[in-house]
This record gives structure tokens, C-alpha cells and sequence, in this order.
């Protein structure tokens, strides 16, 4: 059964692998929409490969973040989709993304970390085992010139005691009779320097991959502060750091991997037993994401790149909608529902990150790769508008001719019956479309 231990063998594998011996890795799911999940589940099923999945402060917190959900109620979320599709949930390994006081980082810093030192206790007695603990941000009376990064004393100091507030809350959840020797202590992801999640905000014109001395800066900091406060057993744990390899997306654009300008980072860490976690991989090609297996950066975070892939879907179901016309009593409207809400009482999602003329920002509500669509599936009235647009097209039958006009890459799955001519099946196929680069450059589909 796929546990942590696994996890840890198979970056061992990348770690020590020799040139002609395939890269192995794994990718991470950072999302909770339902659909994204399921397509997730399935595909590691499929592929009998590890996933996991994580959560980030601020989707699930507890003040429930965005998404409403606290760590148990992600948990129970996450166990309760798998159980529906008859996949052990004990395989599916749990991760807390970004963990520190981001959310609170306009409170002082002694506030700021006290909220977030509840807030990593609740993830690990909530059964999250892959702890990303990042407290890179400055907080409102942080001093220093915040055009560079906080320096690296004060985030190793933060860290460490965030670790023991982990440490803390998984000897208590250990202690538990329901748990008892079952119960698996956290690893640690540690970094400072990390791209801004869900994208970058403004057009950036380059991309500069971490300086080597400062991840091993950040490294001896870290490992410092780990030892001055007792947590050698914590260290042994800490399995990857988090690095900017040069990869960075936005509203219109992508920096590919470039391995040339990421070569001396890449071999930054040969003289110690970790790897690199890479975020903002979304959008990378089927070339570049291997290539950042093979440089040691094997932990690949995936998230805006999925849903954008089920608002293809969505979308492209709409358009098909459109052109049944007759056959459709009561049309979903769709695009014009998902328009109206984002414009609706929380503009606030997106508006920061769109910029341009009325025409302009209408086009990256739809299109863009930043995708904060994302955050709006779950209102109410564009919900009801999926559900409809799924049920008209389930009543009405979807022609293999629209299919071929607006799902190509679907037509033949679908004419050889490895695809189910139904909307649901349709969008999570899609989905695993972008699943499928990950799971090839990981090694999980083969070379």
C-alpha cells in the first residue's frame, strides 16, 4: 500500500539514479474541485501510482479559507470522494501547502504565528502528512526592506517552531487508542523562495531560477534552528526544499523549464538527502516537465492547469449546447451564468489580476491561465448551470460530429470505447489529459 515510505523510496530513486536509468517522481494535486479530484483518484487508479493531494492555507483553514473547509472537513471531502469510487482512501497521501502565517500576515508577526501554529496542528491531527512549512512572508511589524526576501534567521526560526507545534500535535494524534502504531509522523517540504500561487499577477519579463548559495543558505539555517530546538528526529524528516527553477506562469503567458539556466541549481543539492519541490509547473510541455524530473526538481505541483482543463471542458460542452439548439427546451447558459457571477458581490478574485480595457478583462475572466474562474464554481448559481448544461446534453445525446468540432481529442477515445460519450466522462477525461504529462515525466505511464 502506498504510504510516505513509498513516497520516500521513490525520490531516493531520483536522487540516486544513474544517467541511463529512467527519472522517477511524483506530482501533487492542489485543488478541491470535485470533478478535478475524481479525475485525479481515477487516474492514479488507473495507473497504480501514488497521489497526492493537497490543500493550501488558504483554501482550508481554520477560519475554513475560501473553500469553507477546515483540515477535518478536507479530510472527511477527500475520503468521501474516494469512497465513492471504490478507491482506498489510505493510499491517497494528504499535503498542506504554503503553511504559515500567509493568511495573517497583515497581524503583527508574534499573532501571525500563533494562528498559524494552530493552524499546522490542525493539518497534521487531521491526517495530512506532507507539510510544506513556509514562512517566507513579512508581517505587518517585520522590519527590513521587503523588496528583498525576509532574511533567513527569522524564517528558519519560524519554521522550527512551527515544526514543533507539528511534532507536538502528532504525538498527541499517535497517542489516540483509534490510531495507536498506525499512526505516520509528518515529513517536511521547507523553502522561502517559492512563485506566488495560482500564478503571478503582473506580466513578468523574466524568470531568474534560485540562486544556488541561497538555497544552501536557507538549508544550513534551516537545519540550525531544526537542531537548537531539539527536533533532530523532525530533520531526519525533511525531504525536499522548494526552489524556483525558472518556471512561472500568468494571465497570458508561460516561462518554460530551461535546464541550462537551472543547471547549476539543479546540482545544488547533491551533497545532501534532499530534492526539490517545483510549484507553478502548470502549463509546462510534455519535454520540459520530464526534463524537471531528471534535474532532481520531482516534486511537481499541478493545480490552476486542472481546472483550467475542466473549464475547457465545461466550455466546450456550452458551445456544443449552443449548436443542438432546437433539442435543448431550457438552455444552461453557461458562459453567460459564469460572466454575471464573477462580476457579481466578489469581484475580488479576480479583479487584481486582470488588467486592460473592459473587452480585455472580459476575455481573461474566460481564457486566462491564472484561471480565477476556479474560484467561482462552487457558487450556487453557476453550479445549478453545470448541472443543467450535464442533464440537457445527458437527455439530448451528445453527435460524435459536434464531439470531433469541440472535443477533439476526445472523438477517438470515444469511438473505441475507452471514453464514455457522457458529460461528466468527457470533462475528467480531459482533465486527466494534463494528468497524463505528469504521470509520463514521473515515470508512472512509462518512458
Amino acid at each position: 500500500m502506498f504510504s510516505s515510505v513509498t513516497l520516500k523510496e521513490i525520490l531516493a530513486l531520483n536522487k540516486n539514479r544513474e544517467a541511463a536509468q529512467p527519472a522517477t517522481g511524483v506530482y501533487s494535486v492542489c485543488s478541491a474541485h470535485k470533478t478535478v479530484l475524481e479525475a485525479s483518484i481515477l487516474k492514479a487508479q488507473k495507473d497504480n501510482s501514488l497521489l497526492i493531494v493537497e490543500a493550501t492555507s488558504n483554501q482550508v483553514n481554520q477560519e475554513g479559507g475560501y473553500t469553507g473547509m477546515k483540515a477535518p472537513d478536507f479530510t472527511a471531502y477527500i475520503k468521501k470522494i474516494a469512497d465513492s469510487l471504490g478507491y482506498p482512501f489510505e493510499k491517497i497521501i494528504l499535503g498542506g501547502d504554503h503553511l504559515g502565517p500567509n493568511v495573517w500576515q497583515g497581524d503583527t508577526a508574534e499573532n501571525a504565528m500563533q494562528n498559524a501554529g494552530a493552524l499546522v496542528r490542525s493539518y497534521v491531527k487531521a491526517g495530512f502528512k506532507k507539510i510544506h512549512l513556509d514562512t517566507s512572508m513579512f508581517c505587518r511589524d517585520d522590519g527590513g526592506d521587503r523588496a528583498k526576501p525576509l532574511a533567513d534567521k527569522i524564517t528558519a526560526e519560524r519554521t522550527a517552531r512551527l515544526c514543533a507545534a507539528c511534532e507536538a500535535a502528532s504525538s498527541e494524534a499517535a497517542s489516540m487508542a483509534a490510531v495507536g502504531d498506525n499512526w505516520e509522523k509528518p515529513f517536511y517540504i521547507i523553502g522561502t523562495e517559492v512563485p506566488v500561487p495560482g500564478g503571478s499577477k503582473e506580466k513578468e519579463t523574466n524568470i531568474k531560477p534560485t540562486e544556488p548559495e541561497s538555497i544552501k543558505n536557507t538549508i544550513a539555517a534551516m537545519e540550525s534552528s531544526f537542531k537548537k530546538a531539539g527536533l533532530e528526529d523532525a530533520w531526519g524528516r525533511v525531504i525536499a526544499v522548494v526552489a524556483q527553477p525558472g518556471v512561472e506562469f500568468g494571465d497570458d503567458h508561460v516561462f518554460y523549464y530551461d535546464r541550462e539556466k537551472a543547471k547549476t541549481l539543479s546540482h545544488a543539492l547533491d551533497n545532501t538527502p534532499l530534492v526539490y519541490e517545483a510549484h507553478s509547473t502548470d502549463y509546462q510541455t510534455r519535454t520540459t516537465m520530464k526534463y524537471l524530473v531528471e534535474d532532481h526538481f520531482c516534486i511537481l505541483k499541478v493545480g490552476p492547469a486542472l481546472t483550467y482543463a475542466y473549464r475547457e471542458a465545461v466550455f466546450a460542452l456550452a458551445s456544443i449546447e449552443k449548436e443542438l439548439g432546437g433539442k435543448i427546451a431550457v438552455p444552461s447558459k453557461l458562459m453567460e451564468t459564469a460572466e454575471k457571477v464573477m462580476l457579481g458581490s466578489q469581484p475580488n478574485y479576480w479583479e487584481k489580476y486582470y488588467h486592460g480595457t473592459d473587452g480585455e478583462k472580459a476575455f481573461a475572466r474566460k481564457f486566462s491561465l491564472s484561471d480565477r474562474i476556479r474560484y467561482y464554481w462552487p457558487n450556487r448559481d453557476l453550479a445549478g448551470a453545470v448541472e443543467k448544461l450535464f442533464g440537457n446534453l445527458s437527455a439530448a445525446g451528445i453527435p460524435r460530429t459536434l464531439l470531433s468540432q469541440y472535443m477533439p481529442n476526445l472523438f477517438m477515445p470515444v469511438c473505441e470505447g475507452l471514453v464514455k460519450n457522457s458529460p461528466k466522462d468527457l470533462a475528467i477525461a480531459h482533465i486527466q489529459g494534463i494528468l497524463d504529462v505528469y504521470a509520463h515525466a514521473c515515470g508512472f505511464t512509462g518512458n
